[in-house]
């Protein structure tokens, strides 16, 4: 089991990657179970609004590795991937792509021997918008919590603890204060528990790029 903290998340990684034969190969094929086995563990109705996003981090910059494309193969179809601006993409929980032993086909821009795996837990593309209620910005970090406390079981004393949640935007908007006194700093704005059960409705200026969780050790 491997853990990273790339792009301000905790990560939690446990894939295994098959990368061929030669060091400086651009395209990765990597069994498609590797990411179901971590996907279907938010097929669940508690953590319904989150999803692992996938990329691969250049060891040298520590910024993410081009991704020109990627999709998932099987012997009877080929399933593109759509790839994010920020070199990320999601990965299907379907049982039956694993029962086919199908694989997820990943063309870089480096070479693979730069990039290493970097699995980001974020919400869904539909939990991002401009206007949250308390009982929406309640459900993430509630689900948040759960999603790190069943991964912990019973050695939950050494997983994080979730503090907060953190809304990403665009790193092109500019600091600001809103009218409840949050405030947006290098484009990020922090939630913990008693800000959000201070809030009714937090608007924003611009939907998140992304909310992710924020933990301590």
């Amino acid at each position: 089991m491997k853990f990273l903290k790339p792009l301000y998340c905790f990560v939690y990684v446990g894939l295994v990657l098959g990368l061929g034969n030669s060091a400086n190969a651009e395209i990765l094929s990597v069994e498609y179970k590797s990411f179901y086995s971590h996907v279907k563990q938010l097929d669940k109705e508690e953590m319904d609004a989150l999803q692992f996003a996938f990329g691969f981090l250049n060891i040298h910059t520590k910024d993410l590795c081009g991704v020109k494309e990627a999709r998932i193969s099987t012997e009877k179809k080929q399933i593109p991937l759509k790839v994010s601006e920020e070199n990320r993409f999601t990965v299907p929980s379907e049982r039956a792509l694993n029962l086919a032993k199908a694989l997820v086909i990943v063309e870089l821009e480096q070479a693979s021997n730069v990039c290493d795996m970097s699995v980001q837990l974020e919400t869904k593309p539909e939990y991002l918008k401009r206007q949250y209620s308390q009982n929406d910005l309640i459900k993430l970090l509630t689900q948040y919590e759960t999603f790190f406390d069943k991964m912990g079981g019973f050695l939950s004393f050494m997983m994080p603890s979730v503090t907060g949640i953190t809304l990403v935007f665009p790193s092109s908007l500019e600091d600001q204060t809103l009218d409840n006194g949050l405030q947006i700093v290098e484009g990020n704005l922090f939630l913990n528990e008693s800000a959000i059960e201070s809030l009714n409705t937090l608007n924003l200026p611009v939907a998140p790029s992304r909310i992710i969780a924020v933990t301590k050790e």
